[in-house]
């Protein structure tokens, strides 16, 4: 019986890629995108080896992060949605898309990908080229940034990076109806600024996707969402004083 269930699980999730990788671009499986791997940053002159890619430790404290609790208002056609950050248990990619919001950066961008059949599965936007392979790069250096995957294991003092997980570990933030995560490549170090919306629980999806919210308020209106629906602003409204900038 086990046996039975084990192999039932193996092949949903195969039909889900299927279904995911015949809607994204470039063969990648969505909510995947073809963004670019994450951005290494050069290391200072000083180092005594130019070539040495940095640590991990090195790559986080590049980054913004949200540490606690912050909230965002989207704007759509219809009406305001409301999300919840959750930079307690997922700090570096709440307070990537954090910052990205307090930027204006998703102002006037559009819901590229929207799957709700054959059944509803998610909408994704946050796509400056509004065709699924672009994300965000620094104004100042003109760098693409990318961050790690991200997923705190219950019980877990700090999340784990750069790494997938198995699907039954007791995973903090789970693919429930309503979550907000982020989409990536194939390469888990990948994602930037694409994020998508869950339209039904997508449990399988736990490990191999950061979640690092949920919708609060105005469920309805993602339900409504269609491709080429604009994102008409993002605003965020509470926690700003949480959301730390990058070192």
């Amino acid at each position: 019986m086990n046996r039975w269930f084990s192999m039932t699980r193996v092949l949903l999730v195969m039909v889900a890629v299927v279904l995911l990788t015949s809607c994204a671009p470039t063969g990648a499986s969505a909510p995947e995108t073809t963004a670019s791997p994450v951005a290494i940053a050069q290391p200072p002159a000083s180092s005594p080896n130019p070539t040495q890619e940095p640590t991990m430790s090195q790559l986080l404290a590049k980054l913004p992060k949200l540490e606690g609790s912050a909230t965002v208002e989207m704007t759509l056609k219809n009406g305001t949605v409301v999300l919840e950050l959750d930079g307690t248990n997922a700090p570096v990619t709440a307070g990537n898309f954090a910052d990205l919001v307090s930027r204006g950066f998703y102002n006037n961008l559009t819901f590229h990908r929207v799957v709700k059949e054959p059944s509803p599965f998610v909408a994704q936007g946050g796509d400056p080229l509004g065709n699924g392979t672009g994300g965000f790069s620094d104004p100042q250096t003109k760098q693409p940034r990318n961050i790690p995957l991200e997923i705190k294991v219950e019980g877990s003092p700090a999340p784990t990076y750069g790494k997938v997980l198995p699907n039954d570990s007791k995973i903090v933030l789970r693919h429930n109806r309503g979550a907000l995560a982020m989409a990536r490549s194939q390469n888990p170090d990948s994602a930037s600024s694409q994020f998508y919306i869950t339209l039904a629980e997508t449990g399988f999806l736990d490990g191999s996707y950061a979640v690092f919210g949920k919708v609060v308020q105005g469920m309805e209106l993602v339900d409504q969402i269609a491709v080429g629906d604009p994102i008409v602003s993002m605003t965020l409204t509470k926690g700003k004083e949480n959301l730390k900038p990058a070192a």
